[in-house]
């Protein structure tokens, strides 16, 4: 009789997590795995939104029975999938639906090739080749490929070439530019667009909060204008190149690149990393303050300054900061 509870227990644990339907609102609906996502994180998450029931039993189900991690890409979930179909389903990469692509605004073009050539679901035309002939083979009238290409997340077809979808990036960047620079900002100190795409690409750089955008394009602008070196070091670091690993000395603060703001007057020569849309528009709208200086909180954020003695005292907050850490 004991067995017999203790089988009947079993079988509606596993008909309840294993085989339960796994949870759609449409007869089809998109399941997106990137990468990096996890079978562990997947199953949490679904469990927290209460969406699955006994989650160890799902990870042991992966553990024992898959014996593999999740594919990035699209997968079509069909109503009346079980959860165990599922879990079967996003260890195949052949079973996407679609392709993933994520392009990360900040990131470099050297990034966005090394991502395209890993990707199993693209089909390699162009990433092999130097970034010469890259933009050459794409017809893209730049010397250099970096910026021009517009950070997000796109969804294209399973085994669509990296040549289009590199001339998908490139149109709506140039998109973005084009519609940015229309609505911009009188007096302002750029030249011509590709100035603007520099800019932004090094605003995209020095902070990861929206909301300081504009205020980090306005410190940019008045230092332009007042004849100030940029002095940033995300241009530095582009400029070491390989050298770079990790940590700035002054010695790489003093040495002469073409992309070091410490030495040259004015902008680089090219962006120094993808920007997105919105440092796009940072750079034409830039917040009308008198600050011209900026430094690290130590605490998440940037504190802007308007003079040198307000900037050093903010410098000693954050070494503070950092120290007491």
């Amino acid at each position: 009789m004991t067995a017999l509870f203790c089988a009947v227990v079993v079988a509606g644990v596993l008909w309840s997590s294993l085989f339960k339907d796994y949870p759609v609102d449409a007869p089809k609906q998109r399941l997106i795995i990137s990468n990096g996502d996890t079978y562990t994180g997947l199953i949490d998450d679904l469990a927290h939104e209460g969406k699955v029931n006994f989650p160890i039993v799902l990870k042991l189900y992966q553990k024992f029975m898959i014996h593999d991690t999740l594919k990035a890409g699209v997968y079509e979930v069909r109503k009346g999938m079980s959860v165990r179909q599922v879990l079967d389903m996003i260890s195949n990469i052949d079973n996407a639906d679609m392709n993933r692509v994520q392009v990360i605004e900040g990131t470099t073009f050297k990034d966005l090739i090394n991502s395209l050539r890993k990707n199993p679901l693209v089909k390699n035309e162009v990433s092999h080749l130097s970034n010469a002939e890259i933009l050459k083979a794409l017809d893209i009238p730049f010397d250099h490929p970096e910026g021009l290409f517009a950070p997000d997340t796109y969804f294209y077809d399973k085994g669509e070439s990296d040549k289009t979808i590199l001339l998908d990036l490139y149109k709506r960047q140039m998109r973005a530019l084009d519609e940015a620079w229309e609505n911009r900002e009188e007096n302002l100190p750029y030249k011509n667009k590709y100035e603007v795409l520099i800019m932004a690409s090094i605003i995209e750089k020095e902070t990861n909060v929206d909301s300081e955008l504009a205020q980090v394009s306005g410190v940019f602008e008045r230092r332009l204008k007042l004849g100030m070196r940029l002095q940033t070091d995300p241009t530095v670091i582009y400029g070491m190149g390989d050298r770079y690993k990790g940590n700035i000395t002054r010695n790489d603060l003093r040495t002469m690149t073409p992309y070091n703001t410490y030495r040259i007057n004015g902008l680089p020569p090219t962006p120094i990393s993808l920007p997105s849309k919105k440092a796009i528009e940072a750079v034409l709208h830039p917040d009308n303050s008198d600050n011209i200086y900026f430094v690290a909180t130590g605490k998440g954020g940037h504190k802007f300054t308007s003079n040198l003695a307000d900037h050093n005292r903010a410098v000693q907050e954050y070494l503070a900061v950092i120290r007491s850490k």
